[in-house]
């Protein structure tokens, strides 16, 4: 997981730098004013995002393989549990019963 978002990152910063590149070439339009640098980082932001979405698509699988298995591997912990509450109430009615 940490993989995948690290190489998301990558990915946003190597837009940033070509946004940067092309407004201050002139290529792109600059900003309003003091709003030249949200700027950048909104269009890089588009511009990354389906940029992401295509090159990572085997990463993010490989990501949500290893949220699956912990999800998985959560539930079974809590089914578990629940099973070791059950028998302990199970055996206390017993035992209450007993007396």
């Amino acid at each position: 997981m940490l993989r995948y978002t690290l190489m998301r990152l990558g990915i946003f910063a190597g837009c940033l730098v070509v946004v940067w590149g092309l407004v201050y070439s002139g290529l792109a339009p600059r900003g309003l004013g003091a709003s030249n640098g949200m700027w950048m980082v909104l269009l890089a932001l588009l511009i990354s995002a389906p940029l992401s979405f295509v090159l990572l698509r085997g990463e993010r699988d490989r990501a949500s393989v290893q949220v699956v298995r912990k999800v998985d591997r959560m539930k079974a912990n809590i089914e578990a549990n629940r099973a070791q509450e059950d028998a302990a109430d199970d055996t206390a009615r017993v035992q209450g019963q007993a007396s």
